[in-house]
């Protein structure tokens, strides 16, 4: 079967070995790389035929990724990173190279080499760092943003890259290729801003119309491909055609249904990208130059992560952003391999030192998850040992906060009680981690503290010793129970309501003593149940028994008292216990100048009235001498039958 059989088999040892880093906790990339390497030609177990074609699938992976990267990340969202990104890459990548240069001294190589060593380091992964971003939930937060925003200079510093360094040969004769070189990416980039202006939203919509979402998936997979292999044609790279094409999609009205079709795709052909990394991974030359393969390494993971770190700081950016930039895009990136390959090619560099270069890449592409993974707890500590760094706060009240509600969260929970708070007049403060919602809350003019709730400083911040309830809107276990754990140590007498997703971690719960815990789908559950026994006629008080049962057997282990569960389960089912429904009474009703008393509603119709609205004001406890009024809204509550009885009465015209 061939390059059929060969894809099979990487499938099926990608989905095993991802299992297992799934299980250990770890990102599904190693795994894939685990797969490549245990199928690669240098491991002598089962070794694929066609690795060459994988390679040539593997960069359909790079460029679909980059084509779901354009669609996700929208370029006014990198405004506030503009600065870092046009200014501070640049320089980020003069100081690697300049960092690299010395490097290749200290080792002995070339001058040309040692550029070229310098070049290739200077560059991360866009594939690696954004699978690692996503795995962890942090795209939209500050510090994906400035990543993101670099590593797209970065890409698009390839180019110019792959024109200058083959010219070291022959600096004489480089300046027109160069040259030529930066006038065809202007005008491709042109191209592509009246293509996305003026065709693709006609092209995308006429799709739409056809009512195809196969279609739809097709079309907008041949754009980002199609134009990829445009820009290749004309001396570009293939995968930098496809972000431009996802970024200019995006500006479009079709944006978000694109990405979320092209992600199943995105994904399948990253697992080619990284077990391809993992084939290209020789144990043997590893161990034979082992030493200098960790020297490297160390140096240009240190090297690099100072850099990043220095730059974030010289930027203005405070708090752990720094520290996420640094630990993030300290590895070697993707499109260094392409570039090693133009130097080959043009005999730049030696196979060997090609070999040395592909190795510490990829050793350094496997550590970014772990290291990148340890930000908090760095983070953490460095805020124990260094707390005099302020934290970014915004509409905190002047007066300081008392007697408050700390939310854990700013979310579509998180955001909805800060809403009824705000209404109801309750001091309140929100603690949130996505930059994208803590500038949404400014706007808003919400309290808000940037920062990890279970941080000890983001917490003191927040007021969390002076808070009357803290409010975890957060599904995650591991997360919750760190930030209910700090906060009851800063605050013994703190009342907690929490959010869970499994009923299964109530004894935690417990165990920390919360007050009050919510789980969102059994809450859906009963309240699915209760429309569907109404439906059927079922009394009011035996739908109550059955709901409270089953809330009374899920809740009772958490609470010590029952007597205290049952009377929660009173209070929670009053209002389901009467389903209350507004009539309003028209021009020419039958109800229409006649008191309550008079016209024997209740022992008509069996509904019992609860109060009207008239004239925009709420009236309560109406007695039997009320006279209905055109406009009314009458409250009513009772069974479906009563109340439908009441409407029927309240519709009858006077002929």
């Amino acid at each position: 079967m061939g390059i059929a059989t060969d894809i099979i088999l990487l499938v099926v040892f990608s989905f095993f070995a991802g299992l297992l880093m799934q299980r250990l906790g770890q990102p599904l990339i190693l795994g894939y790389i685990l797969a490549g390497l245990m199928l690669g030609p240098h491991t002598g177990l089962l070794t694929l035929t066609r690795i060459h074609d994988i390679e040539l699938l593997a960069e359909i992976g790079v460029a679909l990724l980059l084509f779901a990267l354009g669609l996700e990340v929208s370029l006014r969202d990198l405004k506030p990173v503009r600065k870092i990104a046009l200014i501070g890459t640049p320089v980020q990548m003069i100081l690697t190279i300049a960092m690299g240069y010395g490097i290749g001294h200290l080792m002995g190589w070339n001058w040309n080499q040692s550029i070229w060593f310098g070049a290739l380091i200077s560059l991360s992964s866009t594939m690696v760092i954004l699978k690692t971003l996503m795995s962890r939930g942090l795209i939209g937060t500050l510090s994906s943003k400035v990543m993101i925003g670099m590593l797209i200079i970065q890409d698009l510093a390839v180019v110019p890259l792959m024109v200058i360094l083959p010219q070291l040969n022959d600096p004489a004769g480089g300046s027109s290729v160069l040259g030529y070189a930066v006038l065809k990416a202007a005008l491709f980039i042109a191209a592509m801003v009246v293509l996305g202006t003026r065709l693709l939203p006609w092209f995308m919509a006429l799709i739409a119309k056809l009512g195809s979402r196969e279609l739809f998936l097709v079309a907008i997979t041949a754009i980002g491909l199609g134009i990829g292999y445009v820009t290749y044609l004309v001396g570009l790279s293939f995968a930098f055609g496809a972000f431009v094409a996802g970024i200019v999609l995006n500006e479009s009205d079709y944006g978000h249904q694109a990405l979320s079709d092209i992600i199943p795709l995105r994904d399948l052909f990253g697992l080619l990208f990284f077990a391809s990394i993992g084939m290209l991974l020789n144990p043997s030359f590893l161990i034979a130059n082992l030493g200098t393969v960790v020297l490297l390494v160390v140096v240009i993971s240190f090297g690099k992560g100072l850099i990043f770190w220095a730059l974030a700081r010289i930027f203005r950016y405070g708090n752990i952003v720094p520290l996420s930039v640094g630990l993030g895009l300290f590895q070697v990136g993707e499109f260094s391999f392409v570039l090693a390959r133009v130097g080959i090619s043009t005999g730049s560099i030696t196979s060997e030192f090609y070999t040395i270069i592909l190795t510490a890449t990829i050793i350094t592409m496997v550590l970014t998850p772990i290291v990148a993974g340890q930000t908090s707890r760095i983070y953490s500590l460095r805020r124990r040992w260094f707390p005099h760094e302020p934290l970014q706060t915004m509409n905190l009240p002047e007066s300081g906060l008392n007697n408050h509600v700390v939310i854990a969260g700013n979310g579509r929970v998180g955001s909805r009680i800060a809403k009824i708070l705000r209404r109801l007049g309750l001091q309140f403060v929100v603690i949130e981690l996505d930059q994208r919602k803590v500038e949404k809350a400014q706007v808003e003019g919400i309290s808000v503290v940037y920062g990890d709730a279970a941080n000890q400083t983001v917490l003191e911040a927040a007021g969390i010793e002076h808070a009357s309830l803290l409010v975890v809107t957060l599904p995650g276990i591991v997360e919750s129970r760190n930030i209910m754990v700090t906060a009851k140590r800063m605050n013994s007498g703190l009342e907690i309501v929490a959010r869970t997703s499994d009923a299964e971690f109530l004894p935690v719960f417990k165990e920390l003593e919360v007050t009050e815990v919510v789980l969102p789908e059994f809450e859906a559950s009963l309240e699915m149940t209760r429309l569907i026994l109404v439906h059927l006629d079922i009394p009011p008080i035996r739908i109550q028994e059955q709901t409270e049962t089953l809330r009374q057997e899920l809740f009772a282990p958490l609470y010590s008292s029952i007597v205290r569960d049952e009377n929660l389960a009173r209070l929670r089912a009053a209002e389901q216990l009467f389903t209350l429904q507004w009539v309003e009474i028209g021009p020419d009703s039958f109800l229409v100048g006649r008191s309550i008393g008079e016209s024997r509603v209740g022992t008509v119709t069996r509904a019992t009235i609860v109060g009207a609205i008239r004239n925009g004001e709420l009236i309560m406890g109406l007695r039997p001498s009320f006279v209905f009024d055109p406009g009314d809204l009458i409250a009513i509550v009772g069974s479906k039958s009563s109340r439908r009885n009441f409407q029927n009465l309240a519709e009858i015209r006077i002929s």
